[in-house]
């Protein structure tokens, strides 16, 4: 069996089939570059949005503490205040028990003035607790404010995304 073979005619359909293979092979290329490159820029996209959906909640959160923390210190200011102005009040009120017993001429009205000044001196106690009670309820609702605020429009803005 002779089979002749045309070198010219071989090496023109290699090259041909070289060509189609190299150009499949560039168009797949191309494909799977632009796929990548789409893929690339949209995970970017994606990730920036996320950042700065954390950026904001994170700037939020910070601005909620700080200010829980201005009220936690104007609140503690306040709460020094009553208790400064509550102390002398005591101190002059035992001053004055002093001096009522050494003005005292009998044993009888010194037995008298004890029950007498304990009497005054637990209402005015009483009275002073109260106000301390009322001044560190309004410093504990002045620090819970903003961060109720906060989580308030953290449920609105996730309810509204949502709904």
């Amino acid at each position: 069996m002779n089979i002749a073979l045309n070198r010219e005619a071989t090496a023109d359909k290699l090259h041909e089939a070289t060509r189609t293979t190299d150009n499949q092979f560039e168009a797949l290329t191309t494909a799977f570059s632009e796929a990548v490159r789409e893929l690339s820029e949209k995970s970017v996209d994606e990730t920036r949005e996320a950042y700065e959906r954390s950026k904001n909640t994170l700037d939020a959160a910070g601005d909620t503490l700080a200010r829980s923390l201005d009220a936690l210190g104007q609140g503690a200011l306040a709460l020094n205040r009553k208790i400064i102005e509550i102390a002398p009040e005591n101190v002059s009120s035992g001053f004055d028990l002093a001096k009522s017993l050494a003005t005292a001429r009998t044993f009888a009205e010194m037995v008298e003035l004890g029950p007498t000044y304990w009497r005054k001196q637990l209402s005015a106690l009483v009275t002073q607790a109260e106000e301390v009670h009322a001044s560190s309820a309004k410093v504990a609702a002045d620090i819970a404010a903003p961060i109720k605020t906060h989580l308030m429009r953290s449920i609105e803005q996730l309810t509204g995304a949502n709904g």
